[in-house]
């Protein structure tokens, strides 16, 4: 498990602007954490990052999303980069529907619904910001970067 200072020495690829974000969990539920990195020309504007003693990784995954949107200006207009296909259907797919239906889905309950709403929300107020899947650890470096601030929990 590499630091963020590793992951810049090691890894060069990918985009290099963007906000990227991660969460991790070591067992699920257990202890968690979750990081984000705003990068402007390969150059960091602003991170993030904090952990939960006893959580999921999809938790922590919504909170490094609702956190680096937080962080950003209601104008912004740039890409959100998350590993989480879950996170990033749930924003730009489903959530809508579920928002109609009184926040209900056809297939029962909508887990970490408090998360979801805040996140939906959040990205609602950012309306030039796109939200996209990114492969995790395919090297691509601020992804890595973001993985390494979500994983610190893990190296104390």
């Amino acid at each position: 498990m590499l630091t963020p200072e590793e992951v810049l020495a090691k890894h060069s690829s990918g985009p290099k602007s963007g906000v990227f974000t991660d969460g991790s969990c070591e067992g699920n539920p257990g202890p968690g954490g979750w990081g984000f990195v705003w990068v402007e020309n390969d150059r960091i504007v602003k991170q993030g990052s904090g952990t939960s003693p006893a959580t999921t990784n999809n938790r922590m995954e919504l909170q490094a999303l609702i956190e680096a949107y937080k962080t950003l200006p209601a104008d912004a207009e740039l890409t959100v980069y998350s590993d989480s296909q879950l996170c990033v259907n749930t924003v730009n797919e489903w959530a809508a529907g579920w928002e109609k239906r009184g926040w209900k889905r056809k297939g029962g309950e909508i887990k970490n619904l408090e998360l979801v709403r805040e996140l939906y929300a959040l990205a609602g107020e950012h309306p030039k910001v796109k939200l996209v899947w990114i492969r995790a650890h395919d090297g691509s470096r601020w992804n890595e970067y973001a993985d390494a601030l979500a994983n610190a929990h893990m190296r104390k």
